[in-house]
């Protein structure tokens, strides 16, 4: 002891003490994902603050000379089995009042530890040099920075005070609302009620995904009249404050300050109440309590676990199942095993790495794969391998999975969406990870593996003249709608709407099993994507004038792997996004040989190149020449018509002329009209947009594409779901040029044939909620990987894709 003592001091230069700024890790390995909890414990450099597991920390010391480390080793506790699950009253996890799910308990032991001989002293110790003791004492006492970026999934907002609360207007119609007894007053529903605190109505609440909840009268009522706070009955008691109140302009849960006032406008008497609902936060708790992933994906059905390379399971880190689908899939392909496993060691990964390798792209993608790879962390878990017999191991056995913090950190730092702990579409996840990925391997002397997703799409714009245009692009996913008018069942399906009509107006719910949801071939929604669109307002270089030309799509190349993507979130009413409930038919080859360009063909005749002029027509606005022949029948001035026409969206003749009236003195108003370049995007209908989930950059380029018409520009992102990642530089204006050009060198092609080796589910109404789950097929069958849980799949819901992922068959 007393020569290791002496190498400490004479190695106290090389240990600092922490200060409050400084990043300390100290529950995960930087190249590994080893814990306090693995065999050989976790080294914490006490020079950097970085962490290391026992096979990677002579790595660190070979690189850096640091000596010193804090060796952290956690055992487990032994406690009664029967301990009671204590329950949770935040949605949360990792927090005090969240999620317990009989998690161990870890006794903690400490050492310092000299390398490279691995001289050992023990923590605590008054013998110790008293620098070496605060360092330590401060290293155990900080908040590690895995914490601070990973805490807590799910954690319920604090409710704020509606802002329609202290000036709601309460209509004196003579309604007085009983104690109990209360009834939907449009169905028979007699739970998860809300009364309208403006003319209390009692109607019943949303219907949740699944089918159960109420017929959505409470919202639909909100939509008629506008009148917008509701509170659910049987949520009322002398805690006011725990009511449940909700306010739909505002979309939330609110307090309202007066409810006790609101509540005595229709007779009630809240002190005398009794609570016998549960709110919409303790709804949400109690359905996260109860999820069950066999129900969610395979129901009923017995998945026998899997473990082993390739099967390693990724923890849920809250609300990250987009991320754990999507990487499954990702790490599943040959070029991303071979960029950063068989042909990247952690070792020369971390030798490239800067001095932080937490923040290295190169460095987390390599972690990652060779944590889902290896096997090594794809065992059953000691904590339910104790508790089970040989019988029961076969079906039982989980294993923990591993946690992707630093890989999300990193991918994440460049996208502030991604960095919250709020659900996300697995599908702009992905290609802002491939984008990531290029950009990382576009100046290495490795392979990109991103490229074996890219692939090109070529426009043929043909106008009434007759001659024709090339338009290419690259792209990393295949965006198809789905024409529902293609349904192999339509007429089970228009059987079934009917019903669903009457049972309706009768209040009555349906049952599962009489539900009939549309089934569309795959093949109609590819034919779909090549069938010919009609442009209008095309300017033809060769006619110099707008004109309707016809557009059809083909592929000038086929990667190596094909990503489908299906539009199943179309906008519905009210411009609000929703899920098409939709069944498709994916069969597992598919042959996309009639997909191919040919290019140019023999006597075609191209439109010519754009000049200045061509540009600057290209670009002007149009008017309605119906609008403008009213209002110059009128007596006005042609140009001033045609202004008063654009600068109203073409709306109307009424509008036009109320435009022109109150900019007769503009003095721009005889200047030529300008080009669409100066067209300025109203911050309203950007702010509108942003309401449904929208990037602020995505819906102003929107805007400027469809005129300012918020109707078109949302039609114009589903249809554009590449554009969040897509530069000016992929694609070229047809009235630009019109010969095509060799977009394609480096990019991968090959045959035409395709096998069907990845499914990405959602489940839920919408993509910024719900959860994802990946199916993947591995050694002749297919294996469910919903987050931690990987087992054999029994039934892969094929049919009920978000993303599908193919991979080229070998001739």
């Amino acid at each position: 002891m007393t020569d290791a003592m002496d190498l400490l001091r004479s190695n106290l230069s090389r240990v600092r003490i922490p200060e409050p700024t400084n990043r300390i890790y100290k529950q995960e390995c930087c190249l590994s994902f080893d814990t306090p909890r693995s065999e050989g414990g976790l080294f914490i450099d006490l020079n950097t603050f970085l962490a290391f597991g026992k096979d990677f920390v002579v790595w660190n010391y070979e690189r850096t000379g640091n000596p010193v480390y804090l060796h952290i080793k956690q055992r487990k506790k032994l406690v009664p089995e029967d301990r009671p699950s204590k329950k949770p009253t935040l949605l949360a996890i990792g927090v005090d009042g969240g999620f317990d799910n009989n998690e161990p308990e870890y006794d903690e032991t400490y050492n310092i530890v000299i390398l490279p001989n691995y001289a050992t002293l023990p923590f605590p110790s008054v013998e110790l040099p008293e620098k070496v003791r605060l360092a330590v004492d401060a290293v155990l006492l900080a908040e590690s920075t895995e914490r601070k970026e990973q805490l807590a999934a799910w954690t319920a907002d604090k409710k704020q005070i509606s802002s329609y609360a202290m000036n709601l207007q309460q209509i004196d119609n003579g309604v007085t609302v009983p104690p109990s007894g209360w009834k939907c007053s449009k169905c028979d529903k007699t739970e998860n009620l809300w009364l309208n605190l403006t003319d209390g109505m009692i109607l019943c609440g949303r219907r949740n995904w699944d089918g159960t909840g109420g017929n959505n009268h409470a919202v639909e009522h909100y939509q008629e009249t506008g009148y917008p706070l509701s509170v659910k009955l049987g949520t009322i008691t002398a805690d006011l404050e725990a009511a449940d109140v909700y306010s739909y302009p505002e979309d939330d849960s609110v307090l309202d300050p007066i409810l006790g006032q609101h509540l005595a406008f229709f007779g009630i008497d809240f002190s005398s109440l009794q609570k016998t609902e549960m709110t919409t936060a303790e709804r949400e708790l109690d359905q996260n309590t109860n999820f069950d992933w066999n129900r969610i994906q395979e129901s009923g059905q017995e998945v026998e676990p899997v473990f082993g390379p390739g099967y390693t399971g990724l923890v849920n880190l809250g609300n990250s199942c987009y991320l754990a689908a999507t990487m499954q899939v990702v790490f599943s392909t040959h070029s991303f095993c071979e960029r950063y496993y068989t042909k990247q060691s952690l070792k020369s990964a971390f030798e490239t790495a800067p001095a932080d390798p937490t923040v290295d792209l190169n460095m987390q993608l390599t972690k990652l794969a060779h944590g889902l790879l290896s096997g090594k962390y794809s065992i059953p878990s000691p904590d339910k391998f104790e508790k089970m017999n040989s019988s029961s191991l076969a079906t039982n056995a989980k294993q923990e999975g591993i946690p992707p913090r630093m890989f999300k950190a990193v991918i994440a730092a460049s996208h502030p969406e991604f960095s919250t702990m709020r659900q996300q579409d697995a599908l702009e996840f992905f290609l802002h990870f491939l984008d990531q990925v290029e950009r990382q391997n576009s100046g290495s002397s490795g392979s990109d593996p991103a490229r074996s997703f890219k692939f090109g799409i070529e426009d043929r714009i043909v106008c009434s003249s007759g001659k024709v245009a090339y338009n290419r692009r690259h792209d990393y996913i295949l965006s198809l709608n789905i024409p529902l008018h293609e349904a192999t069942n339509k007429y089970e399906v228009e059987a079934f709407q009917k019903l669903k009509a009457q049972k309706t107006s009768e209040g009555k719910e349906l049952d599962s099993d009489e539900i009939i949801r549309p089934r569309v071939p795959l093949e109609a929604c590819l034919a779909s994507f090549s069938s010919p669109e009609e442009i209008h307002d095309f300017y033809s270089t060769a006619l110099q004038t707008k004109t309707t030309a016809t557009k059809t799509a083909r592929l000038t190349s086929f990667p190596d792997y094909l990503v489908l993507h299906m539009r199943k979130f179309i906008m519905g009413e009210g411009w609000v996004p929703k899920k098409l409930d939709v069944y498709i038919d994916v069969p597992d080859i598919i042959d996309l040989s009639q997909m191919r360009s040919k290019g140019p063909q023999t006597g075609e005749e191209l439109l010519p190149e754009a000049g200045p002029e061509d540009e600057f027509q290209s670009n002007k606005p149009s008017a309605d020449e119906d609008i403008v022949a009213q209002l110059v029948s009128m007596g006005f001035n042609h140009l001033h018509c045609q202004k008063a026409a654009i600068n109203t969206s073409n709306v109307g003749v009424e509008e036009a002329m109320n435009w022109l009236l109150s900019h007769m003195d503009d003095p721009d108003i005889d200047s030529p009209i300008s080009q669409k370049a100066d067209f300025v995007v109203d911050q309203a209908k950007v702010d509108m947009l942003l309401q449904f989930g929208f990037q602020e950059a995505i819906a102003k380029k929107a805007l400027k594409a469809s005129g300012g018409d918020i109707e078109k520009a949302t039609d114009w992102i589903f249809n554009n779901p590449e554009a969040s990642i897509s530069s000016e530089a992929d694609c070229f204006d047809a009235t630009t040029s019109s010969t095509p050009t060799n977009l394609d060198g480096g990019l991968p092609d090959g045959g035409e044939r395709y096998r069907l080796m990845g499914v990405v589910s959602h489940i839920g109404t919408s993509t910024q909620c719900g959860h994802y789950v990946a199916h993947i097929f591995k050694d002749g069958r297919w294996v469910i990987f919903n987050d931690d849980k990987v087992g054999v799949s029994v039934n892969p819901p094929k049919d009920m894709g978000y993303l599908y992922f193919f991979e080229r068959l070998k001739e």
